[in-house]
């Protein structure tokens, strides 16, 4: 791919990670030889300012029913969600027979807090298996992928939205302006579109090239957001900086004029020029910055190998796929990956096939070393592994710098 899939303008791509396989699929031995394979590589387009995926999987290989991401393992996040539906609920269901949509829905872990009101929801999830999840919590759920066709489907059987919801989701769906036009079909005329997304300039920040993988097809930014959804119709009338995610950003869309826009819109608009978020340049400074993170990575665990220690990885993440393989990390460099999800268990991590354990194992173990790869739930983990502080045990990060630490901080 070289042009943009928001404007057609060619793009300028600053950092290739090579072949990589899917984040979210852990393997079993059996399928070690075939696993699937593509380039991971991610661009800039000086046209209209979105960071963008070069090469995409087909969305098939992503989202099935071994898709291995639950929205609810983390308590953290299930706090956050409550919040996202309480600030939803307060501010824009305007009657009590409101109508909410949620894209990519996952387990039901945001929906069911309308579910548990009695306020009329659907939730549009294409993973089968972890949208039974959201079932059995009461959340209304279609198995589809979210796109036209759907839109008008659901605008038939349901009727509009007063409020169509992403979480960490919109990022992931290439064809952006079939996202836009379904909105646009499917939201009421004084409705509004609200998603969540890393945000461009927090990855920027922090050399998290680890937010880069093959589910993230576009990385958001203000200018960009304008950009794409202005072409539809839909107007940028509030953004919300949260502390999810590593760093996200809450967007909140109109049909335009229908709401008044916010002041913060302009002052991010602006703090980007200033950041250098509208330049190439910018972005090829983040790519040497990953590529030096990613040589210290690996010299730092390859010589504490070297001295007997023994290292295992904290949190079998999608992120973790990406800073794994372009490290070049192996079973030889990390023992095994502790992780609390039932499902993870038992597998492999993509294409290095590192072993993933339940997290019983890691309290029992006593590592010398783990390698902080869930960093955006940092304050969270910190509270629960005292113990392993306590113990001698010290974590690797490589968020926003390669180090040795004994705490973490997000």
């Amino acid at each position: 791919m070289s042009n943009c899939l928001v404007c057609d303008h060619p793009i300028d791509s600053f950092l290739s990670f090579g072949n990589m396989p899917i984040a979210n699929h852990l393997p079993m031995p059996k399928h070690f030889r075939n696993e699937f394979r593509a380039e991971l590589a991610v661009g800039f387009c000086p046209g209209c300012y979105m960071v963008q995926l070069t090469n995409l999987v087909e969305q098939e290989h992503l989202y099935n029913d071994e898709y291995a991401f639950f929205s609810g393992s983390s308590k953290g996040m299930s706090k956050h969600f409550q919040e996202f539906a309480e600030f939803i609920m307060q501010h824009y269901l305007p009657t009590d027979d409101s109508f909410v949509v949620e894209v990519g829905s996952n387990d039901g872990i945001l929906l069911q807090h309308m579910a548990k009101r009695n306020i009329k929801h659907l939730g549009i999830e294409p993973s089968a298996n972890v949208a039974n999840i959201a079932t059995k919590r009461g959340v209304e759920s279609l198995v589809e992928f979210f796109n036209v066709t759907t839109a008008e489907k659901v605008k038939q059987t349901h009727g509009q939205a007063d409020a169509i919801l992403g979480a960490n989701v919109i990022c992931h769906i290439p064809d952006i302006h079939s996202v836009a036009k379904s909105v646009k079909a499917l939201l009421k005329p004084n409705g509004v579109f609200v998603f969540e997304a890393p945000y461009i300039a927090n990855t920027i920040r922090k050399t998290a090239f680890d937010q880069i993988y093959d589910e993230h097809a576009f990385f958001f930014g203000v200018h960009s957001v304008v950009n794409c959804f202005s072409r539809h119709g839909l107007e940028l009338v509030d953004v919300m900086e949260r502390n999810v995610h590593g760093g996200s950003m809450r967007y909140v869309l109109a049909h335009k004029g229908a709401h008044e826009v916010t002041s913060k819109v302009k002052q991010l608009l602006v703090l980007e020029d200033h950041l250098g978020l509208l330049k190439i340049e910018t972005y090829q400074d983040f790519a040497k910055s990953a590529e030096k993170s990613r040589d210290q990575l690996k010299q730092l665990i390859t010589g504490l190998r070297e001295q007997g220690k023994k290292i295992v990885g904290y949190a079998a993440t999608a992120k973790s796929a990406t800073v794994i393989n372009y490290c070049g990390l192996t079973p030889e460099h990390i023992k095994y990956i502790s992780d609390t999800t039932p499902a993870k268990q038992g597998r492999y991590s993509p294409g290095a096939h590192i072993p993933i354990k339940p997290y019983e194992i890691f309290k029992q173990d006593k590592p010398d070393y783990a390698i902080l790869f869930a960093w955006n739930h940092a304050d969270e983990i910190m509270a629960k592994e005292k113990n392993f502080i306590k113990r001698g045990g010290k974590w690797i990060v490589f968020v926003p710098e390669v180090a040795i630490v004994e705490n973490v901080k997000q």
